[in-house]
């Protein structure tokens, strides 16, 4: 993950308190902010096993025993051929007045491969992440008081959303 991403998070987690976190995406290929969240459980949730991958699955097809209090999902989405499902069961992982912060590439962002970051290798799927269909997902699943953040350099798309409710 690049420093903007890891800024982004931290900005909007710092200071609150977790019980529990799922990551999506967690197979650290670059970097992750497992760190920023202290003494929370951590779930790691990856379609490949690898280094911070405690859970091998589609994010889309992940629900936790139990709801959480926040889902992170670094530059992930653009590349999961199911980004929408993915959102929608986002909503279903957390408890409500949970926390959804989300970091991916965004318009005008170049190709790059979730294997090892370089070029894209045969059959792997990407596509950029656009504000609107960003928006039309999260308000689909019911998220609440959204912000969408775009970056044009490095290209990002940025959002932190909540499910409505008081967690417990």
């Amino acid at each position: 993950m690049h420093d903007e991403a890891m800024r982004w998070v931290a900005e909007h987690v710092t200071g609150r308190q977790f019980g529990t976190v799922v990551e999506l995406g967690s197979r650290d290929v670059n970097g992750n902010p497992r760190h920023l969240f202290g003494d929370a459980t951590y779930i790691g949730v990856d379609i490949a096993p690898g280094d911070g991958a405690d859970v091998v699955c589609d994010a889309a097809d992940y629900l936790p025993d139990v709801p959480v209090d926040c889902v992170v999902s670094t530059e992930m989405l653009e590349h999961s051929p199911r980004a929408r499902d993915t959102v929608l069961q986002v909503f279903k992982m957390l408890q409500p007045g949970g926390m959804f912060v989300m970091t991916a590439a965004g318009p005008g962002r170049a190709p790059h491969s979730a294997i090892d970051g370089k070029g894209l290798q045969d059959g792997e799927h990407y596509a950029n992440i656009e504000p609107a269909e960003l928006a039309a997902w999260l308000e689909e699943a019911g998220f609440v008081d959204c912000v969408i953040d775009v970056q044009p350099r490095p290209a990002d798309i940025r959002c932190v959303a909540f499910r409505p409710g008081a967690m417990g």
